[in-house]
């Protein structure tokens, strides 16, 4: 009787030891997403862009003979919450890296743990701080200060303004921007007159416009994202400013659109040519950015209909070339597959091209930005 319970222990002990093999028949990728929050639009087209990656490298028969899985977590657009999932994903989900969306401070948060257990970190945001934590992350956003200096580049080249304003929320991301902006100006012969903040849950920013305006500001430029644009430019029209121009952010199709019905040709943007290609590919003109991005605008057409490119592009291109480091490595091993992405070389993407080296983690070297303006609900290219 105790060989048989013997043998009957032994059969289970196998069972159980056999069961996280089944589990892990699918390679899993994990994304930290600000899907609540002042983040949830811009998370939202991250997770919209990897969503139809996953299935066409899947469609395509995944990666060393796997499907990819995603694993999606909810961070609520807070640092705190970040580290909470990041976590998790880590310990329950087992996944071997990260894809995350754009809120900088949770992903600064996690990035020590993560790279101290050897996980690659894609990043919609900007980098972490430490060196150690560099060496595992990839920044797949466009420097900030592409996004200054075009704004910059316009006001110099098209209009007759000299005199600008910053106004500008708390993000790390803003932040870097501010100070960019704030240095910056005089290389394009603009001064700053005024600069000013607000917090994201704010409900009206007359006051630091008020502000802005009373310093002689002929422009405002403001740094950052969500539903406070469309606020700022409802403002600048109740408080009468005319002849005030607003340069905005990098921001969602939906929120540029809505901010260009209240200030018609007062507000304008910079935007890559992929989210203006949502009404019209024909304005990408190069045929290697053409051809890597038509079969993007149509998964994306496919699965959810006209939808915002800029983030989701991006995010495309992240997977794929995760998927692609993978496939070069021979392994979802964490070291071998950052040193095989350190070695992809030139890549040319859906929402821009990228040259990642071991010495260069931010993808993007050549400003993707141009200027935009809102047209009968379209996101147009300003000529």
């Amino acid at each position: 009787m105790r060989s048989r319970n013997a043998l009957v222990v032994a059969m289970l002990l196998t069972m159980a030891t056999a069961l996280p093999a089944v589990a892990q028949e699918t390679i899993k990728i994990g994304s930290s997403l600000g899907l609540t929050g002042y983040g949830s639009a811009t998370d939202g087209h991250w997770r919209d862009g990897l969503a139809v990656a996953i299935e066409e490298v899947n469609k395509q028969g995944g990666v060393l003979g796997k499907k990819l899985e995603l694993v999606t977590e909810d961070n609520k657009s807070t640092p705190q919450q970040a580290v909470v999932v990041y976590r998790k994903m880590m310990s329950e989900d087992k996944v071997v890296a990260f894809d995350s969306g754009c809120i900088s401070a949770g992903n600064f948060a996690a990035a020590s743990f993560v790279s101290k257990a050897k996980l690659p970190m894609f990043l919609c945001s900007i980098l972490p701080r430490q060196p150690e934590e560099i060496k595992w992350a990839f920044q797949f956003l466009p420097p900030p200060k592409y996004e200054v200096d075009t704004r910059y580049a316009y006001l110099k080249e098209k209009t007759e303004i000299r005199k600008i304003g910053i106004l500008s929320d708390p993000s790390p991301y803003s932040l870097l921007m501010k100070g960019l902006a704030e240095k910056g100006a005089e290389e394009f012969g603009l001064k700053v007159v005024a600069s000013e903040t607000y917090q994201q849950d704010d409900s009206d920013f007359s006051v630091q416009i008020g502000r802005i305006n009373a310093a002689g500001a002929e422009a405002l430029i403001m740094l950052g994202q969500g539903n406070a644009v469309v606020t700022v430019a409802n403002n600048i029209r109740s408080l009468g400013l005319t002849k005030m121009l607003m340069l905005g952010s990098i921001n969602e199709l939906d929120i540029l659109q809505a901010a260009g019905k209240v200030l018609g040709e007062q507000y304008l943007v910079p935007s890559p040519l992929i989210q203006i290609a949502s009404d019209d590919i024909s304005v990408i003109t190069d045929p290697k950015a053409r051809a890597a991005a038509e079969p993007f605008v149509k998964a994306m057409k496919d699965k959810y209909g006209r939808t915002d490119n800029a983030q989701a592009s991006r995010a495309w291109d992240s997977l794929l070339m995760l998927a692609a480091a993978m496939k070069k490595a021979g392994t979802t091993e964490g070291e071998a597959v950052r040193n095989a992405f350190e070695q992809l070389g030139h890549y040319d993407g859906a929402g821009a091209s990228y040259d990642f080296t071991a010495q260069q983690h931010i993808g993007i070297t050549q400003n993707p930005y141009v200027i935009a303006s809102v047209k009968d609900g379209k996101l147009v290219l300003k000529k």
